[in-house]
């Protein structure tokens, strides 16, 4: 895995989690801003997961990494339907707990990583 991707994929997912936030404070409903930020968060995410299996092998804790990796990977699409099926302001608030997870369980996966290697 590559720590300066990471980083990013980090900060993008912070960014879209405080756009979120600020569209949940304002009690607005999701609209095509955030269904694109998650849209692209996913592909992020799925090119980071063949990254990391690519290179599974530097892994010490495979078992871990996979769960995180595929809970990484799930994540965003659950907020999409989730978020288009609550038309409140609880809608951008799913997308900010599921931006907040995909920036933790990226650094988690950093650390797996890093440990193994």
């Amino acid at each position: 895995m590559n720590g300066a991707y990471s980083g990013w994929l980090i900060g993008a997912a912070l960014v879209l989690a405080l756009v979120s936030l600020i569209t949940t404070v304002r009690n607005r409903p999701m609209g095509p801003v955030l269904l694109a930020g998650l849209g692209l968060l996913e592909l992020a995410v799925l090119a980071q997961a063949g990254f990391a299996l690519a290179g599974l092998g530097n892994v010490a804790e495979k078992a871990t990494f996979i769960g995180y990796l595929a809970g990484t990977v799930v994540i965003p699409p659950a907020a999409i339907w989730w978020g288009r099926a609550e038309r409140t302001r609880w809608g951008p608030a799913v997308i900010v707990v599921a931006a907040f997870s995909v920036a933790v369980m990226t650094g988690r996966l950093l650390q797996l990583w890093s440990a193994g290697a």
